[in-house]
């Protein structure tokens, strides 16, 4: 770029990642300014300096208006009358000298631009940043937030190339891969149209071929009938001939023993033979006599095995019936072989599990002691009877159990004013490690609820973003410090006491479960998740999203996310569901399903998917239990174990389980020593163990080999 001779700018930053400031103005004899820049030496006339103080020009606003300039070439002639027009109209108000010395300096550098090159963009850009520069420099005031400004710009353009920079290869590779791809499809169109065009050929002339061999085959067809009429014609012509001969036989010898009788009747001397007549019949009678033994002994041993062709095409019919008669049964043997091993390994699990309830039941006798009298417990309860006959209603003694611990928690919990610190020790939680008293701040549930939910939503976040699970105490803490301040630890203590007070509430007592150890974190993101993904599936189910689904869309979303859910589980959610059905349509109300109680505890469905997750796993574990027995397991065992519980589960979620149980990394498992029974399940009962194949019932195996052995 070529300039006025008697200015001379200072190079163009041009580094992205780096900037250089300027260095302080130097003054020549001549009354020129240095400038040290980029670890380049530049110089300006003194001249351009109008405002090195940094003070703003009192040149009004609206004069700036006319000293944009417009987008066309510099050096057109319309572009130099539109700038003597401006110039024109601007005398009427006077502009800084300065302002005019740096747009005439950048209309000379626009019209010496060389238009015709490929990046005459950047060409274009170069003069304003020089001014830019200026500017910068001659308004020390703002000069740093002009350089900032300046400097992200100058970073986003140079990223901006760098990224076309990188597309540029792409796009040609895209290209040249565009042309391959249609030259390899023309190529393939031609081969199927040479393919097609042959197939039709031979089609056609297969199809000649058919119609000659019908053609053929009526003609055979035709020939075949009326070889059949003439043999039919011939045999019936045969069969008379040879009735009319044994009719003619029996004549004839009838007639030849008519005459004998008569001769022997009229005359007896003359019946009367010679004796040597006799001799020589009786001698030729002889050896014809002996000739017929011979060839009727020939006749009975060549033929004496031979039985008609109408018994040996019958017990040739017989032979193939009695053959399939005998693949059958062999078939149901072998079936009927396959379902006594079931039967007998049905039977060894029913006796494992029998052993177990039978101890079971043992043990509880030993431990059993009267039912309480739960109706005391309304004395102590702050609202009496009708209270705790509603908080007792349908529950358990084990249930009633937590109900009266949480209700005298609860009580306590608020009568305390102060908590003891606990101290600093390596053993004491992360969360509660202070000493002295901390203030109980006497939380309600409902502002606990919602604390557990904004501490659930920042952790996910956090650790999606990290990549890693972080600790739950540690994080806990950080999050109070963050929230409030000073006051983190009081919210710390209030808050792990409430959740350990409150064990009817599945949300807080699980934290406090989370937080203390005894549970696992995603145990408890699965029963956050439950609900959660039922939700979604509804939402998306709800095509006209009024809230309103049929009780069959319902149940259909049901059976879609709970596939392994028996018939009674499913029965349960769906009777939850019936009561918010809306009388005048028929339509559930999903999403009030969901909504939880003023106090913050979960609704009543979302109570009872959890609490049907629960028992599922329970019983899962307890199938795993009967199956390994109560000795010590090695790792091969409890995968043998499981594959046997639950056949589809795969390799991936098998090795997780299994470290779960061991507590070990996966390349550690060959070396990991038996574990207890108890330990392992204790392992496992902390996790997030669920079945991952249907459930192979017991009951259902026996119903269906009794249906078999009936039929």
């Amino acid at each position: 770029m070529t300039s006025n001779a008697e200015t001379v700018l200072p190079p163009v930053l041009t580094r992205t990642r780096q900037t250089f400031p300027i260095s302080k103005p130097i003054s020549d004899e001549e009354g020129n300014v240095s400038y040290v820049y980029d670890g380049v030496h530049s110089k300006i006339n003194k001249n351009l300096l109008h405002s090195v103080t940094g003070n703003l020009s009192t040149w009004p606003a609206y004069g700036a208006g006319q000293t944009i300039l417009p987008k066309r070439k510099p050096c057109a002639g319309t572009d130099i009358k539109c700038h003597r027009t401006a110039k024109e109209n601007a005398n009427t108000v006077s502009k800084p000298r300065y302002l005019e010395q740096l747009e005439s300096y950048l209309r000379r550098e626009l019209q010496s631009l060389d238009l015709t090159k490929v990046n005459v963009q950047e060409l274009r850009l170069q003069p304003y940043r020089e001014v830019f520069e200026y500017f910068i420099e001659d308004f020390k005031t703002y000069k740093q937030l002009l350089s900032a400004i300046k400097n992200e710009y100058e970073i986003t353009l140079a990223f901006q190339r760098e990224q076309i920079r990188s597309l540029e290869p792409l796009k040609a590779m895209l290209v040249s891969v565009s042309e391959r791809c249609d030259k390899k499809i023309q190529e393939i169109r031609e081969q199927e149209r040479l393919e097609v065009k042959t197939l039709k050929i031979e089609k056609f002339n297969l199809l000649k071929v058919i119609d000659k061999m019908k053609e053929e085959k009526s003609s055979l067809q035709a020939q075949i009938s009326k070889l059949q009429e003439e043999l039919d014609n011939t045999f019936l012509m045969y069969r008379n001939e040879c009735d009319a001969r044994k009719l003619l036989i029996s004549d004839i010898n009838e007639l030849k023993y008519q005459q004998e009788d008569y001769k022997l009747s009229q005359d007896p001397q003359e019946q009367r033979e010679d004796p040597v007549t006799l001799a020589i019949a009786l001698r030729v009678a002889r050896t014809d006599l002996t000739n017929t033994q011979v060839l009727l002994n020939k006749m009975i041993a060549d033929f004496g095995d031979v039985v008609p062709r109408r018994d040996f095409e019958n017990q040739e019919k017989n032979l193939a019936a009695c053959q399939q008669k005998l693949t059958l049964l062999q078939k149901d043997f072998s079936q009927l072989q396959s379902e006594h091993k079931s039967l007998l390994e049905i039977n060894q699990q029913v006796l494992q599990q029998r052993d177990s309830f039978c101890m079971e039941v043992d043990e509880m006798q030993r431990s059993s002691t009267p039912r309480p009298t739960w109706e005391k417990s309304a004395d102590v309860i702050s609202g009496g009877l009708p209270r705790w006959s509603q908080l007792s209603l349908g529950k358990s003694s084990d249930q009633l159990v937590d109900v009266l611990l949480t209700e005298l928690g609860t009580k306590i919990l608020k009568e305390k004013d102060v908590f003891p610190g606990m101290g600093k020790r390596e053993n004491i939680p992360y969360h509660l490690r202070h000493e002295g008293p901390v203030k109980n701040l006497k939380l309600s549930l409902k502002d606990v609820s919602n604390l557990l939910k904004e501490i659930w939503k920042e952790k996910m976040a956090i650790d999606q973003q990290k990549g890693k699970q972080s600790s739950l105490p540690e994080f806990l803490l950080n999050f109070l410090q963050k929230k409030f301040g000073d006051a983190a630890i009081e919210w710390s203590y209030t808050l792990h006491e409430t959740c350990r007070v409150q064990m009817t509430n599945e949300q807080m007592h699980y934290f406090y479960k989370v937080l203390i150890g005894q549970v696992e974190e995603n145990l408890y993101s699965a029963l956050l998740h439950i609900h959660t993904y039922l939700l979604k599936e509804l939402t998306i189910a709800d095509s006209s999203n009024d809230g309103l689904l049929t009780r069959e869309q319902f149940r259909l979303q049901l059976e879609k996310v709970f596939p392994l859910k028996s018939a009674n589980e499913m029965q349960e959610i769906l009777d939850i569901a019936d009561s918010k059905i809306n009388p005048e349509d028929g339509n559930i109300p999903y999403k009030s399903l969901f909504t939880e109680e003023e106090n913050g505890r979960p609704s009543h469905f979302i109570g009872m998917l959890r609490n049907q997750f629960l028992a599922e796993k329970k019983q899962y574990l307890k199938e795993l239990r009967n199956k390994l027995g109560n000795k010590n397991v090695k790792p091969e065992e409890l995968k043998a174990a499981f594959l046997s519980v639950d056949p589809t589960i795969d390799d991936q979620t098998l090795d997780k389980y299994v470290t779960q149980a061991f507590q070990v990394p996966k390349d550690q498992l060959e070396e990991t020593s038996p574990l207890s029974p108890t330990l392992l399940f204790r392992h496992l009962a902390a996790g997030d163990i669920r079945r991952i194949g249907p459930a192979a019932l017991v009951e259902g195996r026996l119903n269906e080999t009794k249906a078999k052995l009936s039929l």
